[in-house]
């Protein structure tokens, strides 16, 4: 009987698990295939193509080079980038169909330079997802930032600011608010 309870127990969660790829067959598949992203830093100039994502899997060595292109452009300090930021990116770049690189205007934020923005701005959080790698701010061009900021709100991922008057939208992997 104990060994009939575990095998229906397994049975169970195996099923559970299994719910959403029955449901939406192209799940598995998706989640297979590669993601790639390419950037280019407005402050540095520095560009970036980059497979970030293979079989599922994060690419260790991919993250690495794009926490260095994302770092704090004003101290140079580096700090690891959330991965599930770059899925926002990438679907962002599914739902407005472009194939263009992400204009990068600011990601990681060190303290000290998170300190100096928010004395001389008042736009500026001082709990800011930027101290720790969870936001960005970005331009796709082609797409204009309303566009951008819809496809954001459309993916209820997370935070998404609208900065029309800065040319810029800005999203992290905060709670799902837009202002």
């Amino acid at each position: 009987m104990a060994g009939q309870t575990t095998s229906r127990r397994r049975f169970i969660a195996l099923a559970a698990l299994s719910a959403p790829v029955l449901a939406w067959p192209g799940l598995l598949h998706a989640a297979a295939r590669p993601r790639r992203l390419a950037f280019h830093h407005t402050h540095t100039g520095e560009t970036l193509d980059v497979e970030y994502s293979e079989a599922g899997r994060y690419i260790p060595d991919a993250l690495l080079t794009i926490d260095r292109l994302l770092r704090d452009f004003r101290s140079g300090e580096v700090h690891p980038i959330d991965p599930q930021l770059l899925d926002i990116l990438y679907a962002l770049r599914q739902q407005t169909g472009s194939p263009a690189r992400f204009e990068i205007i600011s990601a990681f934020r060190s303290p000290a330079t998170n300190a100096m923005l928010a004395r001389n701005s008042s736009g500026v959080s001082n709990k800011s997802l930027h101290l720790s790698g969870r936001a960005i701010d970005i331009r796709l061009p082609g797409v204009s930032t309303a566009a951008l900021r819809d496809a954001g709100m459309r993916l209820r991922a997370g935070g998404v600011g609208y900065y029309p008057d800065s040319d810029f939208v800005h999203v992290d992997t905060g709670r799902v608010r837009y202002w």
